[in-house]
């Protein structure tokens, strides 16, 4: 069972990067970019090529959040700078889809459609710690360090520093953030580069985990990080890090149990149960949709 629970905070720890990203824009813009999904692909893709340059895993993680961030800038200025009003959500939103669906045939064109090796050694798999009598390997160990220390960080940003007070700013209005000299523009920028490094930074984990980068990957990561995000509530932060972790070990506990694939629906049974009791989420607030730590 304690494999079981390892695994699903792995994996409940990139659902819940993923559902920060989306948090963090959503809370800034009140707008969905659905490219995220296809950012959180291409860092595996991303991180494949660095690996083959053969340099180590700190800077193929630097790599991967300089591709991600500057898509993320992309997207922005493609699918939302010009498209901010109320009136345009639609648009925005079919336009991200649009950059999206672009990312993947890109992504088909230079790599195909198959899954693609990292081509790292065999021990990185099988290099293993006894805990509790159960066999864990590094390399889980590594991506669940590494997923809590950048929640964590990405937590102390928005609580801690001038560009996570003025993104709080502007999430509550962007008009009286302009009145106190908030460069608007430019904090969006930021919250998008913040958001799809943490993106790229998932696939590269999720990549690291499986040994494989798969370019399909994107389309169910992204919808359990949107189920996610409204689990635990519409621009949370800390309710999209307790929904990701209990939804991963939900998933690993129902695979423990032998339900098998079935354990792929427990997101859906969750947020369905969640939002009939609570329509704002485990963490949310009612109607407020503001970046909240």
């Amino acid at each position: 069972m304690l494999d079981q629970i390892v695994n699903g905070l792995v994996s409940g720890g990139l659902y819940a990067l993923i559902a920060l990203g989306y948090t963090l824009v959503f809370g800034v813009l009140d707008k969905l970019n659905f490219a995220h999904s296809e950012i959180f692909m291409f860092g595996g893709y991303a991180g494949l090529v660095a690996f083959a340059l053969g340099t180590d895993l700190v800077v193929v993680a630097m790599i991967v959040v300089l591709v991600s961030a500057l898509l993320g800038l992309l997207v922005e200025i493609v699918s939302f700078r010009k498209f901010r009003s109320h009136d345009a959500q639609l648009t925005a939103a079919l336009s991200s889809l649009l950059v999206g669906l672009l990312i993947i045939e890109g992504t088909h064109k230079l790599w195909g459609s198959e899954p693609r090796s990292l081509g790292l050694p065999p021990e990185t798999y099988t290099a293993s710690v006894e805990v509790l009598g159960v066999q864990i390997t590094y390399v889980k160990l590594v991506i669940l360090g590494i997923a809590a220390a950048l929640m964590v960080g990405l937590i102390l940003v928005i609580e801690r520093t001038r560009l996570g007070r003025a993104i709080q700013a502007i999430s509550e209005s962007a008009d009286h953030a302009r009145l106190a000299g908030i460069n608007v523009n430019r904090i969006t920028q930021a919250t998008f580069a913040i958001a799809s490094a943490l993106a790229g930074l998932s696939g590269l984990l999720l990549a690291l985990k499986t040994g494989v980068a798969v370019s399909e990957i994107g389309l169910t990561f992204g919808l359990k990080a949107l189920a996610v995000m409204a689990i635990g509530g519409m621009g949370d932060l800390r309710g999209a890090m307790v929904a990701g972790l209990l939804i991963g070990v939900a998933e690993g506990l129902t695979f423990e149990i032998g339900l098998g694939r079935l354990g792929e629906l427990t997101v859906w049974v969750v947020m369905i149960a969640v939002l009939l009791v609570r329509p704002s989420g485990l963490l949310g607030r009612g109607q407020t949709q503001s970046v909240r730590a």
